[in-house]
């Protein structure tokens, strides 16, 4: 957006509710203003897309998509989603206005923070992480741009799923599927990302509080990206050995390059974290790693701390001791059973016969193995084996045990064959409701758009194979989605110098919507005529789009001096 569309929607009111008051930031894909709703007699901030993305209606279905579900999120950490509407060139939401700055901007004087401070505000991050990975909404771009730090140490998490609305306009300028130096692993390599690719970028949020540097640098996007994929972080307490051990343990989990190996749930995170807070909110950890009271006022007590040590080595006379005694009798039992009780035994000894390729139910209801063996159940899918047959046992068949009162315990594995699973009838849902059941049923979804005028937008017209077949696990199901009605067009008029009358005339009759009209100085057009319009004659437009139009209150006069009078003589 260039200066002069800026100022042309200063001054504007959306929906007839949000008053455009002043510009308050910009970026590549959009541009963010305060306003005040009218309605609720608030500030807030709109952010309105990009006239270049508002154009595309790939990103057109996806932004509204993406939107109604953030507004969902109602979090104290999230910044909150009020409001998402669109026109024909338009495309914005309405957010909480904060007063605050980006953890970037926080850092920078700082360089880097306490324990404590880093652990306040990173338990605030892992719990809004954990409110919106709930909700099914992955955020995709963390990073101190994207953490607002706000006055009484809250910290809020903005602009939840714009990083996945960038991938579907190609163009955006200086924009990228987040920000490489908190790239997860898999978004370098261009993989499907899940909850997990947030955490290990909030890591190295983490990494870089605490020691004020990145993980990661180097010549350009590639170098960096290629680093996320293959080399090893720095320790922290390499950069900083007061840094506890605990905490370096928490943060490198995170920052796991395998998304196995890092925490699974922000909510796991969000508990250790908790968990090492509490632990350091009443202790102290000593050189030689052990835990030393803190007295009222916070200095250590060398008394408390004597008396500790003492302790600790009676503690660890009496665990020697303890061990030793149960080593012994760990050894004894281990005598008892694989050696001694056989010599004193007279107990038959089995040999495990082969169950493997025979029929489950043959074997359970056979008198000849039901005495001998317990047989413990496990199940697995194998398209290429029949159903009930097994396919697997522990012990291996040849071994020879010693038969007891109970049995000998035999884990036998059995095929389920095909899993197949009915398709149920999702036609009406909201797509992503229904996407995500169909997937915990185990399908893969395939989606497919068409304008629709019986369904409502975004909900499904169609499913194949139909609802009632049974399909194998794994299988794709083919989910057609409503676009919405399809849209009537007109091609908008040349309005300048015409009169308000018959401009508001002729938008009327062609179906389209008089949202606001302002008033400006003009020396070049006569009062009450237009002077601008937000859209462009000739430009297609669907029926009910919204038009902005600026009228004319003729040149400014500057008003002349009243002269003063002067009395005459005698008077």
């Amino acid at each position: 957006m260039d200066n002069e569309n800026r100022d042309m929607y200063l001054g504007m009111v959306l929906d007839e509710r949000y008053e455009l008051q002043e510009c308050i930031g910009s970026g590549g894909m959009a541009i963010v203003y305060r306003a005040m709703d009218m309605r609720l007699n608030r500030q807030v901030a709109v952010k309105i897309m990009r006239e270049s993305l508002a154009n595309n209606e790939k990103f057109r279905r996806r932004f509204q998509t993406e939107s109604r579900a953030i507004a969902m999120l109602n979090h104290p950490n999230i910044v909150s989603v009020y409001d998402v509407s669109r026109s024909d060139t338009l495309e914005y939401i309405v957010m909480e206005l904060l007063n605050g700055e980006t953890l970037k901007q926080y850092l920078h004087p700082r360089g880097r923070l306490s324990v404590r401070e880093m652990l306040q505000f990173s338990i605030q991050i892992a719990n809004a992480l954990s409110h919106a990975h709930g909700k099914g909404i992955v955020h995709r771009d963390i990073k101190p741009q994207n953490l607002i730090v706000i006055d009484g140490g809250t910290i809020k998490v903005a602009d939840f799923g714009i990083a996945d609305l960038q991938s579907e306009v190609p163009d955006v300028e200086n924009e990228a599927i987040g920000s490489v130096h908190y790239i997860s692993p898999e978004q370098a390599k261009g993989l499907p990302v899940d909850s997990r690719s947030d955490l290990y970028s909030f890591g190295i949020v983490m990494y870089e509080m605490l020691t004020g540097q990145l993980p990661f640098d180097g010549e350009d996007d590639r170098d960096i990206a290629l680093k996320h994929l293959s080399a090893v972080a720095k320790p922290i307490r390499e950069i900083d050995p007061k840094i506890p051990k605990e905490l370096e343990r928490i943060v490198m989990k995170a920052m796991a390059t395998s998304p196995g190996d890092r925490y699974q749930t922000a909510d796991e995170l969000a508990a250790d974290l908790e968990k090492f807070r509490r632990s350091i909110s009443a202790a102290f950890e000593a050189p030689d790693g052990s835990v030393v009271p803190i007295s009222s006022n916070g200095e250590l007590n060398r008394e408390s701390y004597l008396r500790r040590r003492r302790r600790s080595k009676l503690v660890s006379m009496l665990s020697g001791i303890f061990g030793v005694m149960v080593f012994i009798l760990a050894l004894g039992i281990f005598l008892w059973n694989y050696w001694l009780k056989d010599v004193f035994s007279v107990n038959e000894r089995i040999t495990i016969p082969n169950f493997v390729g025979s029929y489950y139910d043959t074997i359970i209801n056979s008198k000849s193995y039901h005495n001998d063996f317990h047989f413990n159940l496990t199940y697995e899918i194998d398209p290429d084996v029949e159903k009930g047959i097994i396919i697997g046992q522990d012990p291996e068949p040849g071994k020879s045990y010693m038969l007891t009162a109970e049995g000998i315990n035999v884990d036998l594995t059995i095929s389920t064959g095909v899993l197949m699973t009915q398709i149920p009838d999702y036609r009406g849902m909201e797509y992503q409701e229904a996407t995500s059941e169909m997937e915990k049923l185990g399908f893969s979804v395939e989606k497919l758009y068409v304008s629709s005028n019986e369904v409502e937008l975004d909900h499904i017209v169609d499913i194949s194979p139909s609802p009632g077949e049974m399909l194998p696990a794994g299988a794709t199901v083919y989910v057609t989605i409503s676009a919405g009605p399809e849209e009537t067009t007109v091609i908008m008029p040349y309005l300048v110098s015409a009169s308000r009358s018959d401009a508001e005339e002729q938008i009327r009759s062609l179906g389209l919507k008089l949202v606001s009209v302002s008033e400006v100085y003009n020396n070049n057009i006569p009062a009450g005529c237009v002077v601008s319009q937000n859209v462009e004659a000739g430009t297609e437009i669907p029926v009910g789009s919204k038009i902005y139009l600026q009228v004319s209150l003729g040149p400014q006069v500057t008003p002349s001096p009243i002269p003063t009078e002067v009395p005459e003589e005698g008077e």
